[in-house]
């Protein structure tokens, strides 16, 4: 959930404006319960979010304060879906999701994430997506709609244009609400809803960022947090500009696990008998690309293109196709029989759509506003950048290049959130993530006292449980969402 998330959303006008059945009042709370009137007064009306979903995904609006220090002023809606759980005996609670971003859209998830989770899960939470909220518009072009660019000193210039126009652009056109757009109001909407849905407590399932949201959550809210899962957690010391150069060497462990797959297939892809030849072959790829784009499906590559390319794939073998194919183009050759064909480029969004500007403004707004180490000159991003080139050549320039943040001015209200706590939570983890290594998740572990940590060994992709493929870290997290024991110690599992 984000207060800032995408404004498109499958709740539909009637679920907003003309739901009359349904009707759900919040349970009564004690005397303490922060913000009485959101969670006692506010009247839910659920119904189905749309006819393209299934109608057991039912969408309501739960009223929060924009400003939390004004708690009597303007509201905002937060979109809310809910799947009720499968067994009305057996119930426990509620199980909130978040997809990461910030700014992912997640109303949604619940449907998404319902078959990939245990009968014995589904029977105890009704699982809850939150969506659309405050919406954060910085009119941004096509080119600074892309969170990440490679440096290179001939582009550099343009590179700092391009970030201070962003930073400008949204104070323009949302900087009155950009003060607003942090994890802790969102860590705060989080228990408005959990109050609303008449819980004591909630339990939890974070990925990427929210895994960081949930850490807040548990830091701001201890005695509130039930059963919390924490998928490719973030380091909650290194938000935000360390998180962007830490991602970068989560890339190049994934590079060299490539090199390593495949070499052991050599005879199908071509790419070298050995790792060393593997990554011979992609840089000289690269470097050729420099001299002379490469042509594939009528898009130029230049190796700073394949380079962001290859960081968009997250599976080995989605990735490889798409390097044999450019080899092929390059030499004027067919691919190896075998070989699969290019993965295509993903779809980008219709330029400038409303949902694209939102998710990467309310995105600007968090790492930005609340995030921590964002030098102002822009020298130290070129210098930065040179250095970590030389040191993760993959990626390394994409994560400490120029950002917006050198020239925002829009400051939050508070400071982030220092997580030091020993709530109990489960950290699951990849050891090949090529977007948050193993190393951010051990500073998460670090942060929660209480919680442990997973390692699936082999595991690729960024994503554990949200992934879709059968792990080992599956049982326990059954285990931990269904009875709340936690592993005795933190473990590697394969």
């Amino acid at each position: 959930m984000l207060r800032a998330g995408p404004t498109t959303s499958i709740l539909t006008a009637g679920a907003v404006t003309a739901v009359l059945a349904g009707l759900t009042p919040a349970t009564a709370f004690a005397a303490e319960e922060p913000l009485g009137r959101f969670g006692r007064q506010q009247q839910l009306r659920w119904e189905r979010c749309a006819s393209d979903e299934p109608a057991s995904l039912q969408c309501t609006v739960v009223k929060v304060p924009l400003d939390y220090g004004r708690p009597d002023g303007r509201t905002i809606g937060i979109a809310v879906s809910r799947m009720k759980a499968a067994s009305a005996t057996k119930r426990r609670g509620v199980l909130l999701m978040n997809p990461g971003g910030p700014g992912g859209p997640g109303l949604t998830m619940p449907a998404g994430m319902a078959p990939l989770l245990a009968p014995a899960v589904r029977e105890r939470f009704d699982l809850i997506g939150v969506g659309r909220s405050a919406p954060v518009h910085c009119g941004l072009a096509p080119d600074e709609q892309v969170l990440n660019h490679p440096y290179s000193a001939r582009t550099f210039g343009q590179d700092v244009d391009r970030a201070r126009s962003v930073a400008d652009k949204c104070r323009a056109k949302s900087g009155a609400l950009l003060p607003h757009i942090t994890t802790r109001n969102t860590a705060r909407d989080m228990d408005v809803v959990r109050a609303a849905l008449g819980e004591r407590k909630i339990s939890y399932l974070g990925h990427s960022y929210g895994t960081y949201l949930g850490a807040v959550y548990s830091q701001m809210f201890p005695r509130r947090t039930d059963r919390f899962v924490l998928d490719s957690a973030l380091d909650p010391a290194l938000v935000w500009r360390g998180v962007l150069r830490g991602a970068t060497g989560a890339a190049e462990l994934a590079f060299t696990r490539w090199t390593q797959w495949a070499a052991a297939r050599h005879a199908t892809y071509g790419l070298g008998a050995t790792p060393q030849a593997v990554r011979a072959a992609f840089w000289d790829l690269v470097a050729r690309a420099d001299r002379t784009p490469i042509v594939l499906d009528g898009q130029p590559f230049d190796g700073d293109a394949i380079r962001a390319q290859y960081r968009a794939f997250v599976q080995v073998e989605a990735v490889t196709p798409f390097i044999v194919a450019l080899r092929a183009a390059a030499a004027g050759t067919p691919a190896l029989t075998g070989a699969g064909t290019a993965v295509p480029t993903p779809p980008e969004p219709a330029e400038g759509a409303p949902d694209v500007d939102n998710a990467v403004s309310a995105a600007w707004a968090v790492l930005c506003g609340e995030g921590r180490h964002w030098p102002r000159d822009p020298e130290r991003y070129r210098r930065d950048a040179i250095r970590d080139r030389a040191a993760r050549p993959l990626a390394g320039d994409f994560g400490a290049n120029v950002q917006p943040c050198a020239f925002w001015k829009s400051a939050p209200r508070e400071k982030a959130t220092v997580v030091d706590n020993d709530v109990d939570a489960l950290i699951v983890q990849n050891e090949w993530d090529p977007q948050t290594p193993r190393e951010m998740a051990k500073g998460m572990r670090r942060a929660l006292h209480g919680a442990r940590m997973i390692t699936v060994a082999g595991g690729e992709g960024h994503g554990v449980l949200v992934s879709g493929r059968p792990s080992c870290a599956d049982a326990d997290v059954t285990r931990y969402l269904t009875t709340g024991r936690l592993p005795a110690k933190d473990r590697t599992c394969s």
